[in-house]
């Protein structure tokens, strides 16, 4: 964690009858990935070289010719002997040294392994080897319990502000802190190229590649544990890849800078390859102009508009604007031929959540565009050029808001998911056959497509991110109507159930969501875990904590909570970042204890009391 390049093995082995060993530290560039086509390998061997002092290979991609080397350095002792090895080796794309030695009863011997990898990624093609050699000697030098002992300060660091404590609950301390381990190693902000993949640096499956998942899910996680730059950076990746979003659009059909950000992505172009989701899962646009206010939203970076936020919601906006289209039937702008959240269902009109994030959406653009000429004049009017922008788009965007069709229910508090929900057979998740579980697994997809299950929060995805805009009795009314509907086969459904069940008080089904979005990868609920663990499911943990159970919102630029403490536990604490702030929050039986560890004074709401914190 504190040299980003730089890995290091150190094994001891202890023998208790005298014996002849060989160790053997090696580098291997013959990957095979477990999800190539037809058994092809992605990579192709570039050089290699191997001496008694390093073993080196490189490896390239096929297609986008991305160049990775990795350099390697081995030190073995027994006692205070320093062992040579006997000999070098190399095989095609392998390098590897060999260590023969006798070995007594009683001795111990020791091997280090020193790695450093380096890529094109930062590095000229050029210099890689010379960078890998060098990096992997310094390695050395410095030594294994120096590397470990800053790689360890560099961790506690991030766990002093990072942590969440439970006491009386050891399943659910160790889920918590396991999940919270994987996201900080996955993800450290240091890079806006870089972004989040659901399964992190954990396994193949998506490919590493960028989902709507980060916005979504994972944003929240770091606005509340890490410095609010690191957040930034992830919201500075999509802006990055602004014009490959126009781009993407454009080949659709779209025009004047309107933008479809990919479903899946490496590099900003669409990398996914079905239709239904390429083309129709679109919501992953309003994902990612909802973290803009988000960022916004807790940390008061209001520049962030200005600088880089703007051009995203504006052409976001312009995508929203030209995909719906006018019904002269129902006399209200609608939206045709979408996937909402719920992938149990496909190529549906006027999916609710979709419409209402994209009005949403074109909405706080307009209140964006208020903001900048008042505040930033001479930068809005440089984007009002760059972008062609007229405010009479504002005008087309009102009216498209204010007319939109969303699907109602007749009892006039529950939304429907899309047009046509309650044409399906209203069944619910405890009428399924258990042995029929997960039905992804053992029904054919015409027969899932058509059925009611829900496969993760879809309407209730949008009563979580715009819960201010609904009273508590429409919280109730649709959760209680599309719960009991949802198969939570999706890793990223229980997280969201958690926060709403924590906020209307059923705190039976908060806990059962809470145990199985924070467990979902150490008890292998879903017999998947060799595919890689669930990272964005782990954010969405975190969620289910801070945001379920202790109920934190950001509300008029103030901190509010609303308090709730699952019967199995004892008692839990955590600590927030908040706009130059460090705060401690504990919860326990009986009373709940704030502490500001830095920063200015802060007023906060704390069950509806407002408190103010030195």
């Amino acid at each position: 964690m504190a040299e980003k390049e730089t890995a290091a093995i150190s094994y001891k082995i202890s023998i208790d009858q005298p014996a002849e060993i060989e160790l053997v530290p090696y580098l291997d560039a013959n990957v095979n990935n477990a999800d190539s086509n037809y058994d092809h390998s992605f990579w192709q061997q570039e050089s290699r070289d191997v001496t008694a002092e390093y073993g080196y290979v490189s490896s390239s991609t096929l297609k986008t010719k991305f160049h990775v080397a990795s350099a390697m350095r081995s030190k073995v002792s027994s006692g205070s002997e320093q062992i040579l090895p006997e000999y070098a080796d190399e095989a095609p794309g392998l390098v590897s040294q060999s260590y023969k030695l006798s070995v007594q009863t009683g001795q111990t011997v020791s091997i280090e392994k020193y790695i450093t990898v380096c890529s094109t990624l930062n590095h000229s093609r050029e210099k890689l080897k010379e960078i890998a050699l060098s990096g992997s000697l310094k390695a050395q030098q410095k030594g294994f319990e120096s590397l470990k002992s800053a790689h360890s300060a560099k961790w506690k660091g991030i766990w002093e502000n990072g942590d969440i404590e439970i006491t009386g609950d050891e399943e659910a301390q160790q889920a918590i802190r396991f999940n919270i381990f994987q996201l900080n190693q996955t993800y450290t902000g240091d890079d806006a190229r870089l972004n989040i993949g659901p399964k992190g640096f954990t396994g193949e499956k998506y490919g590493g590649s960028t989902y709507w998942d980060t916005e979504a899910y994972c944003l929240p996680f770091y606005l509340n544990t890490r410095p609010p730059e690191v957040a930034r950076q992830l919201l500075v990746y999509r802006y990055r890849h602004l014009k490959k979003a126009i781009q993407n659009a454009k080949k659709l059909g779209f025009n004047n800078g309107a933008a479809l950000y990919p479903m899946v992505t490496m590099n900003g172009e669409e990398c996914h390859n079905e239709w239904e989701i390429t083309f129709e899962e679109i919501h992953r646009n309003g994902a990612i102009a909802f973290a803009i206010y988000n960022y916004i939203r807790h940390t008061g970076d209001k520049k962030y508009l200005a600088e880089f936020g703007f051009d995203v919601l504006l052409a976001i906006s312009r995508f929203w604007s030209q995909r719906i289209t006018f019904s002269t039937h129902k006399n209200k702008w609608v939206m045709l031929g979408v996937t909402g959240p719920n992938e149990y269902e496909n190529n549906v009109n006027n999916n609710w959540y979709t419409n209402y994030v994209a009005c949403w959406t074109m909405r706080y653009t307009a209140e964006c565009v208020s903001y900048l000429k008042s505040e930033y004049p001479n930068q809005y009017s440089d984007k009002v050029k760059k972008y062609n922008f007229s405010e009479a788009e504002l005008a087309d965007w009102e009216d498209r808001y204010e007319n939109m069709h969303l699907p109602m229910h007749a009892d006039g508090i529950t939304r429907l998911q899309q047009d046509g929900f309650l044409d399906k057979e209203q069944l619910l998740a405890s009428e399924l056959n258990p042995e029929e579980r997960p039905i992804n697994q053992h029904w054919s997809w015409d027969r899932i497509l058509r059925s009611i299950f829900i496969k993760q929060a879809d309407t209730l995805q949008g009563f979580y991110i715009f819960e201010d805009d609904f009273s508590l009795e429409e919280h109730k009314a649709n959760f209680d109507f599309y719960e009991p509907k949802t198969v939570h086969e999706s890793s990223l459904s229980p997280c969201v159930h958690c926060i709403l069940a924590a906020k209307l008080g059923y705190e039976e089904k908060a806990y059962e969501m809470y145990l199985r979005t924070s467990r979902l990868d150490l008890d292998d609920y879903n017999h998947e875990a060799h595919e890689g663990l669930h990272i964005t499911s782990m954010a969405g943990t975190y969620m289910a904590v801070v945001e379920g159970f202790a109920g934190l919102r950001v509300r008029d630029d103030q901190l509010h909570f609303k308090t709730m403490l699952p019967s199995k536990w004892e008692s839990y604490s955590f600590k927030i970042l908040f706009r130059n702030r460090l705060l401690k929050v504990l919860i326990q039986k009986s009373d709940v204890t704030i502490n500001l560890i830095s920063g200015e004074s802060i007023e906060i709401i704390l069950n509806g009391e407002a408190l103010t914190i030195s």
